[in-house]
């Protein structure tokens, strides 16, 4: 299977790049996030790398970020106690 490289939705700070950049290369996001601050201070190209990036890689618009998946979860939750509640009051 062939990787491409996405902005992550789950692993963010700003816009997804360097989460991103992290998980295509399998490395922790916040050395990508260091190597960006480094370039930044050191003459402004990692603020610049960063605007074209965010401009140029897309979304991974099947990734479901974590405060997504806790807004599905919630209702699955309530309807599976309910069930459970019900259930128990057929058994009665």
């Amino acid at each position: 299977m062939k990787k491409k490289l996405y902005r992550s939705e789950k692993d963010y700070k700003i816009a997804g790049v360097c989460g991103g950049i992290a998980e295509y290369f399998d490395v922790d996001s916040t050395l990508i996030r260091l190597l960006i601050v480094l370039f930044a201070i050191l003459g402004g190209s990692g603020i610049l790398f960063y605007i074209i990036a965010w401009i140029i890689i897309p979304k991974k618009s099947e990734q479901v970020s974590d405060d997504k998946f806790d807004k599905i979860e919630e209702p699955k939750e309530k309807i599976k106690k309910r069930a459970k509640e019900v259930a128990k009051e057929v058994k009665e």
